[in-house]
């Protein structure tokens, strides 16, 4: 292969490597879907309402990869605010999986999280009372029943550390007062049966 030919073979390499990384980039930084939360909490949801202090609903996918930064930025989250949040996380199971589904590292980091209670949402019953359709949304309703805060408390897919969303949260269960309502969740559809966990990040 003459000299012409081998730069010919860098600049093609080249550009299919950084399209694979832009790829990957905009993958990462694209958000889920919002839903459309509930803005008082849901009179038929199987949850009681704490009526002592915020309580903190994450709902979230067995299966899916973006949610271990989740779950580990709720504990993280957790350990910030100790027991001023009543907190709740709900793993989605969908109609025909076996009852292994939701037998996976993310309930058992969720479950191992002080305070926490974790639980099976049969046929994402409640995330529809909810109003919540990606894995790692979460909601923080007050006392009295009325929603708070919505969103994602990670930056990106699968990204842990500091994100706009844990800050909010944080904010207003330390009687501060939040810049916004919302943020952006990243994570799986909670109704996509056919997501598989990898032991990669996505």
């Amino acid at each position: 292969m003459g000299t012409r030919g081998l730069i010919v073979v860098c600049v093609v390499w080249a550009v299919v490597v950084g399209a694979g990384f832009a790829l990957l980039y905009i993958y990462k930084a694209r958000p889920g879907s919002s839903g459309t939360p509930a803005a008082q909490w849901p009179a038929d949801t199987r949850l009681a309402l704490d009526r002592t202090r915020p309580n903190l609903v994450m709902l979230a996918h067995p299966q899916c990869p973006c949610t271990r930064a989740s779950v580990a930025e709720l504990a993280r989250l957790i350990a910030r605010v100790g027991d001023r949040v009543r907190a709740h996380v709900l793993f989605v199971k969908p109609d025909g999986v076996d009852a292994s589904w939701q037998d996976t590292d993310l309930w058992r980091s969720a479950a191992a999280i002080p305070g926490v209670t974790v639980g099976v949402d049969e046929l994402g019953e409640e995330a529809r009372r909810f109003g919540i359709e990606t894995s790692g949304h979460v909601l923080l309703y007050d006392a009295t029943g009325a929603l708070q805060f919505r969103g994602g408390i990670t930056s990106s897919r699968g990204h842990e550390g500091d994100s706009f969303g844990q800050r909010r949260i944080v904010a207003l269960l330390t009687t501060q007062t939040p810049d916004r309502a919302d943020a952006p969740v990243f994570g799986c559809n909670l109704f996509d049966s056919n997501v598989r966990r990898s032991t990669e990040s996505p």
